[in-house]
C-alpha cells in the first residue's frame, strides 16, 4: 500500500495500537505496554513491527524465536484497524518480518489459529500470503476449536 510505512515499535505507537486492539479484541489493550517494554528496552528476541497509515499506527505484527529450535519463528499477533482491513496492510506487515527473518538467515515462519469458521478468513490470509496448513490439532483451544499451524519457509 503506497501510503504505508513500516518500522518497528515505538513507545509513540501504544495509544494507537491499543486502539486497534479494542476494536480488533486480538488482547487486552491494558497488556500492550508490558508486552513491548523488553522490546523497547532492547532487550527482547522478538520482532515488534507498527504499520503506519497516513500518519496514524494502525496495525502490528510481533513474531519471537521458537525456543529449541534453529531458525524458526512464530508469528504470535498480528492486527489491523478492522476499517484498514483488505487494503494489503497485513500483507505488508508479513512481508516486512519476513524481510527481517531472512537477512538474519532464519529458515521457517509458522503462525497458529483457530479451525473455526469464524477464523476462515484469517486461514484463507495466510493461505494467500505463502503459508500452507501444516498441522492441525482437534480440539486444541476448546471442544470443536481447532488449533491449525501455518508454516513458510523462508
Amino acid at each position: 500500500m503506497k501510503n504505508q510505512s513500516i518500522q518497528l515499535t515505538t513507545k509513540d505507537d501504544i495509544p494507537d495500537l491499543q486502539i486497534v486492539l479494542d476494536q480488533t479484541g486480538l488482547f487486552p489493550s491494558e497488556m500492550l505496554p508490558d508486552m513491548l517494554a523488553p522490546a523497547l528496552a532492547d532487550e527482547g528476541k522478538g520482532i515488534w513491527l507498527t504499520s503506519h497509515f497516513n500518519g496514524a499506527a494502525v496495525g502490528f505484527c510481533y513474531t519471537v524465536p521458537e525456543e529449541m529450535a534453529d531458525g524458526t519463528w512464530n508469528m504470535l499477533a498480528l492486527a489491523v484497524r478492522p476499517d484498514l482491513q483488505g487494503r494489503k496492510l497485513g500483507t505488508g506487515l508479513v512481508k516486512a518480518v519476513e524481510e527481517r527473518l531472512r537477512k538474519k538467515r532464519q529458515r521457517i515462519l509458522i503462525v497458529e489459529t483457530s479451525g473455526t469458521d469464524e477464523f476462515a478468513l484469517t486461514r484463507a490470509f495466510y493461505a494467500r500470503n505463502g503459508y500452507a496448513e501444516e498441522a492441525r490439532i482437534r480440539d486444541f483451544w476448546a471442544a470443536g476449536d481447532d488449533k491449525v499451524t501455518f508454516r513458510k519457509a523462508l
